[in-house]
């Protein structure tokens, strides 16, 4: 199983690789038949080497916004997220590129060239993308797997799992009970049955320990949905002052120099944007006022840092009256309250943009847990109280959970994404989930509401082993 693991990972680098080398080597074709003799040997004087040194940036671009933003990940990622990922990093590879070169030529290039040789590539990518599919599709079955789980629901991990159907098939399900040997041998006996991994899901903390260590001690690949304290855990540093590992989790989140760095990036990126952008703010304002005549800016009282509160600033989306009952509520799928111009504005982000405003003030942060509101936070704390470590930080515009998460996940899954880029926070992290959430503006998943029945975090949803 070992080998076959390691033989697949080589197969998908290959494919993966087949689709950047095209791409390249369109680029490689419009430089030598295009870009240079045209344009770039009016204004300089290339050798061979200028050439190498060109094409190598090109390449190293293409590659490092290919694996940032998974276009690199065939059979990790769905088809259409993987051609997503990869059209994604094609313009914005070709549009630094297009600078690049405009800035060698002293002039803006005619940009009909670019543009073709964009079409040609994704139009390549397309094509191979879905052929890899099919191919690794037929090479490798999806992995058959044993669900172990707690006393809860299943449903929602089923369901998880069945859509990814090309990747994973739960063959069987056995529920864990605690101090029942009876139980824990017959589950044993299961495990080493022919399954090619096993998933441990929300089972009480011993038995967790024991079977991860039973499939360890086996060779046998395992599936953990980690607790909040396994997060926390994650992170610790380690220590060998003793003869026997340490594992330490400071008091505080981010050091001095990483609290000065952050703000100085979001000081700086926050002006930049906000003059970049104010003529669309200024466009924006003038349509919401002229669609009702209400306020434009709707302002809300949001918690950051240590819980305390500050209102945040958004364009008006919804109607005046959205919330005349004072119930405070998610915005659910086709939610009524919700204006034309809102759904639009909403859609393409741009009721996010006075909260620029806020990131200046000091309010919020760019990359940081999305700030919640009280009322909803003090239900959250009734039935999840570790929900009050998302305030470690200061809130922020994207998020982890953002980007790896939707607008729908589960509180408590939420909380646990949080957790991580709380605990594992770096300058780079936070910049690399800046460019990121690029590819996240672009994504329906992102925008999409709640079920309509779901107001807040449901005790019966929260309710688990932590």
């Amino acid at each position: 199983m070992k080998n076959l693991a390691s033989f697949k990972r080589l197969i998908i680098l290959a494919m993966a690789s087949v689709s950047i080398i095209y791409e390249w080597l369109w680029y490689r074709y419009f430089w030598y038949g295009e870009l240079f003799p045209r344009w770039v040997r009016e204004r300089l004087p290339f050798w061979e080497n200028g050439h190498i040194l060109v094409l190598a940036i090109y390449a190293v671009l293409l590659f490092l916004f290919s694996s940032m933003y998974g276009g690199m990940k065939l059979s990790y990622y769905r088809n259409t997220e993987v051609i997503f990922s990869n059209i994604f990093a094609i313009l914005i590879t070709n549009i630094l590129t297009y600078a690049q070169v405009s800035l060698m030529c002293l002039k803006l290039l005619p940009l009909h060239m670019f543009g073709f040789m964009t079409v040609l590539q994704i139009l390549g990518v397309i094509v191979w993308t879905v052929a890899a599919h099919w191919i690794l599709g037929k090479i490798f079955a999806p992995r058959k797997l044993l669900l172990i789980h707690g006393n809860r629901t299943i449903e929602d991990i089923l369901r998880k799992f069945a859509s990814r159907k090309d990747k994973y098939t739960i063959k069987k399900c056995m529920e864990s009970k605690e101090d029942d040997l009876d139980n824990r041998k017959s589950i044993e006996s299961e495990i080493v049955r022919d399954y090619d991994g096993i998933v441990l899901w929300d089972i009480a903390s011993e038995e967790r320990n024991y079977f991860l260590k039973f499939c360890y001690g086996r060779g046998i690949r395992v599936y953990t949905m980690p607790k909040i304290t396994d997060v926390i855990l994650k992170s610790s540093e380690q220590l060998h002052l003793f003869d026997t590992p340490i594992l330490l989790n400071r008091e505080y989140s981010l050091t001095v120099e990483q609290r000065f760095f952050k703000r100085l990036i979001d000081l700086v990126c926050a002006l930049i944007l906000f003059v970049v952008t104010l003529p669309i703010m200024a466009i924006t304002a003038v349509i919401v006022k002229l669609y009702d005549g209400g306020p434009v800016l709707y302002k809300q009282t949001r918690c950051t840092l240590n819980q305390r509160e500050f209102k945040i600033l958004k364009f008006r989306s919804m109607r005046v009256d959205a919330e005349k009952d004072g119930v405070a509520r998610l915005a659910a799928k086709g939610d009524s309250r919700i204006t034309p111009i809102g759904r639009f504005i909403r859609k393409v982000r741009i009721d996010e943009l006075p909260q620029l405003i806020n990131i200046i003030r000091g309010d919020m942060s760019f990359i940081g847990p999305r700030p919640e509101r009280p009322e909803i936070i003090e239900k959250y704390l009734e039935v999840m109280p570790e929900f009050a470590f998302r305030t470690k930080v200061k809130a922020g515009l994207a998020g982890y959970a953002q980007v790896y998460g939707k607008y729908n996940t589960t509180p408590y899954d939420k909380l646990k994404l949080d957790l991580f880029y709380i605990e594992n926070y770096s300058v780079w992290l936070d910049i690399k989930l800046m460019l990121l959430t690029l590819k996240i503006l672009f994504t329906p998943d992102s925008t999409e509401g709640v079920e309509m029945e779901q107001i807040t975090a449901m005790k019966n949803e929260l309710e688990e082993n932590k």
